[in-house]
């Protein structure tokens, strides 16, 4: 196998038969292939001996100051670095330049900045903590469990407010046009209600702030957080958001203590890094069948820990996000748009006619009402006014209430 010398004289590769020599007989390998002394050779993992100064500051590095533990112990397999310090005056000759393969090339820029794509852990999101609408997320999780029984993938785009400590409330879930299968969620999303969406979203004084999805019963069976697949739509969706507090919420089954099944809700940020790549286009998007779900493919190799890799585990790209609820300014009563059973006008009427003893105003304070309303009206000037009058509980204007009670009595 080979491993990597890295030390003040630059990257050089060692051979080695057997990977699980010693280091004493590690040692020997470098005095032999690379022509200093192993008295002159102190080693670590620690990629920081190289910034040590001084003797009494290299000894401070005693990970691999046993001679006879064996570098498998240590996690030394193909293709590791091993950091070298040494006081040994040589000579250096430069390699042999070739346009292909892993070792002794001419650096191009792509290797530059590969070098400088370190993939490790994001310990502290940018999202404080994420709040969802009780009625928001009961009614987005029930039609999951009672009607789609979580067989097949469902998702949604969560619209809220973002405070400037970076907390995330979620106030009303909206679901595209989509199809799910037991691993794919492909969203088929139109443009046009996008935008009638985010002119409701502006009346009433919010945003998109993340996205929601579920996971099957299939792929509770399957050892992953998220999979390859989830990890490349949701970095693709945080990274078109532009939100840094963006927040990417999975749905699942969780058997509980007496064996039955509970809805379980998990809130995460993608890190500054996984969005960073896609936006790269390192991501290998084409996932095959045989890919391991676990892990996200590069199309270039990044660092993980002292590796150089093209293949990362997807928990590196996760961020946990608190959660909490609330209860949220709107209803979530009014049937949901593109679902399997279509919203009419009758369900409109119904609405109504269930509501009657109340304001006019509360009436109609359901994101999923205005959705169905802002189809027929002017998207500019009515839509934002309409959705205003529900966000200030103000009186609707008698044009719009008669426009709407003529709607739902045209069913």
């Amino acid at each position: 196998m080979l491993i990597r010398i890295r030390s003040r004289d630059g990257l050089e590769r060692l051979t080695i038969d057997n990977p699980h020599i010693t280091i004493s007989q590690l040692k020997t390998l470098i005095q032999h292939q690379l022509h200093i002394a192993i008295s002159s050779q102190t080693l670590s993992t620690n990629q920081n001996l190289l910034l040590a100064k001084t003797p009494a500051d290299i000894a401070r590095f005693t990970d691999m100051s046993d001679p006879q533990t064996p570098i498998s112990a240590l996690g030394i397999d193909h293709g590791s670095i091993v950091y070298l310090a040494h006081d040994t005056q040589r000579s250096v000759s430069g390699p042999n330049f070739s346009p292909s393969g892993s070792f002794g090339r001419k650096m191009t820029m792509d290797d530059l900045i590969a070098k400088q794509m370190r993939v490790s852990r994001q310990e502290t999101p940018h999202c404080a903590s994420v709040s969802f609408d009780r009625d928001a997320a009961n009614a987005f999780q029930n039609y999951v469990n009672e009607t789609l029984a979580f067989a097949v993938k469902r998702g949604g785009f969560m619209y809220g407010t973002v405070a400037d400590d970076g907390a995330v409330e979620v106030d009303f879930i909206y679901e595209p046009p989509q199809q799910g299968t037991e691993e794919n969620l492909i969203l088929m999303r139109d443009c046009d209600e996008e935008r009638l969406v985010d002119a409701i979203a502006i009346g009433l004084g919010m945003r998109r702030v993340g996205f929601i999805f579920t996971q099957t019963i299939s792929q509770n069976k399957k050892d992953y957080t998220m999979s390859n697949r989830e990890v490349i739509q949701a970095a693709e969706l945080h990274g078109e958001s532009e939100l840094k507090e963006w927040v990417t919420a999975v749905v699942k089954l969780e058997v509980n203590e007496d064996g039955g099944a509970d809805v379980h809700f998990e809130a995460f940020q993608m890190s500054d890094m996984c969005v960073r790549l896609f936006k790269g286009d390192w991501f290998e998007t084409d996932v095959g069948e045989e890919a391991d779900p676990k892990l996200s493919r590069m199309k270039k190799e990044v660092v993980v820990g002292v590796k150089d890799t093209r293949e990362v585990d997807n928990d590196f790209f996760l961020v946990l996000v608190k959660i909490l609820d609330h209860q949220g300014p709107l209803s979530s009563t009014f049937p949901i748009e593109n679902r399997i059973t279509q919203v009419t006008m009758r369900a409109l009427k119904n609405h109504l006619d269930r509501a009657k003893n109340l304001p006019f105003v509360k009436r109609i304070s359901d994101f999923h009402i205005l959705l169905l309303l802002s189809r027929f009206l002017d998207i500019n000037s009515d839509v934002p006014a309409l959705a205003e009058c529900v966000q200030t509980q103000s009186a609707v204007p008698e044009g719009y209430q008669l426009l709407i009670e003529s709607l739902a009595s045209a069913s």
